[in-house]
């Protein structure tokens, strides 16, 4: 979620709060990147745009995922074979 997206939607910062029923500030920090999408947050903005539950849960795993692979240094993790 970004203020660019919030501006195509007609939406402020503050607005998006109001409708989910959140503090200005949860919204902000997650635009910021400072807080993850939590599993609340995620029921709310699912509600308000008619989406799943678990819709924008499953956008902040997928972004922590990739920010992991990017910063992870797996280069002494061994790959586990002929187990059993």
């Amino acid at each position: 979620m970004a203020d660019q997206y919030l501006a195509e939607l007609g939406l402020s910062q503050r607005k998006l709060a109001e409708l989910l029923d959140v503090p200005p500030r949860r919204i902000n920090q997650i635009i910021k990147g400072e807080r993850a999408i939590t599993p609340d947050t995620s029921l709310r903005l699912g509600k308000l745009f008619s989406q799943s539950d678990t819709f924008w849960l499953n956008l902040q795993k997928h972004y922590e995922i990739e920010i992991a692979r990017e910063t992870s240094d797996l280069s002494r993790v061994q790959v586990l074979k002929n187990v059993g």
